[in-house]
């Protein structure tokens, strides 16, 4: 089932649906691991992410729901997170290495990734609960199904538009105010900020595609390249407060020195294409997008809009 709800079906019912089928997909992978436990980790994730987006779209409905759940697959994703954080790094380094000046520069991100992965290994064999941990995260995946039967949400066009609308307006605006901060500050929490309200604006635009197919495939495309853009972003991030926390795993004073030149340049060329980017996506007032969602929702579940392309 795609990662959508449609106007013309009961808002309760697509919801549910979309979630449990999210949730599903997270227990067969972290059950099934067709492509070794580390990967389908980061699979499972990513889908604990989206049923979270999807939450946050009608929370307005039923907050406490909302914020047990969302702690509940937060929690969850957490637990499984520092092997797939130590992977990441190694990503992070391999990126960088396309975006080296010269030959030092290539052997330090080289002797890099190497130390980077023998940290992983380390990390992945002192997690001997490792197993434990995935089983507890598939019986929370089986009881976050079970709880969706609690979620009730409006059934009538009106009602159901205008939440949609208002976890629209709600998410934009978080978008504005991590862009307005990034732009002041340009700390790397102010952008780490903005990539969650990026990944949530795309999240959104997928779930809710079919009430302008054309329109909404543009966006979430842009949308989706900010995601990349400022995830990048953030793995530099996390490796220079590596650096900082653990200097010595990175070697000599000189290899420390070409190791942070090429992540402080990388850097701050993804947060230039970022920025600009951003101010493009986030143009329009969150009140007017919303306004637009409510209508054509409205319009899509009374049957006005079945010529729309």
């Amino acid at each position: 089932m795609p990662y959508r709800i449609r106007p013309d079906r009961d808002l309760s019912a697509e919801v549910r649906s979309v979630a449990r089928h999210q949730l599903s997909i997270a227990i067969a992978v972290l059950s099934d691991r067709p492509d070794g436990l580390h990967e389908v980790i980061h699979e499972a994730r990513k889908k604990f992410k989206r049923v979270r987006g999807l939450l946050r779209l009608v929370a307005d409905a039923d907050k406490s729901f909302q914020t047990r759940e969302n702690e509940r697959l937060r929690d969850i994703a957490r637990s499984l997170s520092r092997i797939r954080d130590a992977t990441a790094l190694m990503e992070t380094v391999t990126h960088l290495a396309g975006f080296a000046l010269n030959d030092d520069e290539s052997e330090t991100l080289a002797a890099t990734r190497t130390v980077l992965q023998l940290r992983r290994d380390d990390i992945a064999a002192s997690e001997k609960d490792l197993e434990d941990k995935v089983a507890r995260v598939i019986d929370e995946c089986r009881s976050a199904i079970t709880a969706l039967d609690e979620l009730d949400l409006p059934s009538k066009a009106g009602p159901a538009a205008r939440l949609l609308a208002k976890g629209w307006r709600k998410a934009l605006k978080r978008g504005h105010e991590a862009l307005h901060t990034c732009k002041g500050e340009g700390h790397g929490e102010a952008f780490h900020d903005l990539r969650k309200a990026a990944q949530t604006y795309w999240m959104n635009l997928s779930l809710l595609r079919e009430l302008w197919p054309s329109a909404f495939a543009a966006k979430r495309r842009e949308a989706k390249h900010l995601v990349d853009l400022l995830g990048r972003e953030h793995d530099l991030t996390v490796l220079t407060e590596l650096f900082d926390s653990e200097p010595d795993l990175f070697g000599d004073g000189e290899g420390q020195a070409f190791l942070l030149a090429i992540i402080i340049r990388r850097q701050q060329d993804l947060r230039r294409e970022a920025l600009a980017l951003a101010g493009s996506i986030f143009a329009d007032r969150p009140r007017r997008e919303a306004d637009v969602i409510e209508i054509l929702w409205t319009a899509a579940a009374i049957g006005e809009t079945s010529g729309r392309s």
